[in-house]
């Protein structure tokens, strides 16, 4: 059969640290679970209105940009093309996806 191993001074008191440090009261580990929860939910709401700040900062730069005015239709091209002319008479291209 196996025989019985003491352990050094120092590794029995360390092995003891951590069953104690472990093994914390039920209280201050829910209360230590709880904390965690909320700052868990602050990153998350965090993340929330950062993405959200991202989002109104993409479509006001993207809607800068948005050409103004009506267009005409000059060309229909196959899979979807259009080939649109403003009134400058400036032409451009646009790919109808859907």
């Amino acid at each position: 059969m196996g025989k019985s191993c003491h352990l050094p001074l120092e590794l029995e008191y360390r092995a003891r640290w951590a069953i104690k440090f472990l093994n914390m009261e039920l209280s201050t580990a829910q209360e230590k679970r709880e904390m965690d929860l909320h700052e868990l939910e602050e990153i998350r709401l965090d993340a929330y209105e950062s993405s959200r700040i991202y989002k109104e900062r993409t479509k006001a730069f993207h809607d800068k940009r948005i050409t103004q005015g009506p267009f005409k239709v000059k060309e229909v091209l196959p899979y979807g093309a259009i080939t649109l002319v403003n009134n400058n008479g400036v032409s451009s291209r646009l790919t109808v996806i859907g």
